[in-house]
């Protein structure tokens, strides 16, 4: 004989059962959820970046360099973790262009070391190596050279920096100008080519400026 009390009692067992189950569907629900999510994230990160061969030259390089620069040199990385692409102040100790500053930015292609930095000069000055639109003419720059001076795999970074301090001392060259006017003048009367080298030199290269003051004068 089924009781009140026994039917109240199948009811909330009833109930129960009913709650359970739908508890069960609710959690499966969520972590289907957790797991297509955890798969929508794996997809959006993508694989894990390889490293290139350049940036695993450079960080030994650039460690080397920070422990031989000339003193007349300064890096400057705007992102620490892009070593491939740097600013360097020369500011010349002696030479006609002793008393200015000048703002270089390297950037190192993908190709390195089988290719050479691209360098361009930002502050504007007269030189026979170095024209007024930034273009540095220095062998080791060149993928080939004819004095056999030219950019090799065995050359390294700290290669181009000194390269580029000494256009300013025993790398300089008249008789193979990128500036042919500055050559000539040069070859003509050396006191108005000084004079020329200081006026660019007051005009683009003050020591007062920042390094973006210099930046922006080329541009």
């Amino acid at each position: 004989m089924l009781t009140l009390t026994k039917k109240l009692r199948r009811e909330q067992e009833s109930r129960d059962d009913q709650s359970s189950s739908s508890d069960k569907q609710g959690e499966g629900h969520v972590h289907q959820f957790e797991s297509n999510n955890n798969d929508i994230i794996a997809q959006q990160r993508g694989p894990p970046k390889r490293v290139s061969v350049r940036d695993r030259l450079l960080v030994k390089e650039v460690q080397e360099l920070n422990s031989a620069l000339p003193s007349s040199c300064e890096l400057k990385f705007d992102d620490p973790d892009k070593l491939h692409d740097f600013h360097l102040t020369i500011t010349p100790d002696e030479g006609y262009w002793r008393n200015g500053q000048f703002l270089f930015h390297v950037h190192v292609t993908e190709e390195y070391n089988f290719a050479p930095p691209i360098v361009k000069c930002l502050t504007r000055l007269w030189h026979p190596n170095i024209n007024e639109e930034g273009s540095v003419c220095l062998s080791l720059l060149r993928q080939s050279s004819i004095d056999e001076m030219g950019w090799a795999p065995t050359r390294r970074l700290k290669d181009v920096v000194w390269g580029l301090n000494s256009l300013f001392t025993d790398l300089l060259n008249f008789d193979d100008p990128l500036n042919l006017e500055a050559s000539e003048m040069y070859q003509k009367d050396a006191h108005a080519f000084q004079q020329r080298v200081n006026e660019y030199i007051q005009k683009y290269s003050n020591k007062k400026q920042s390094s973006s003051s210099s930046s922006s004068n080329r541009r």
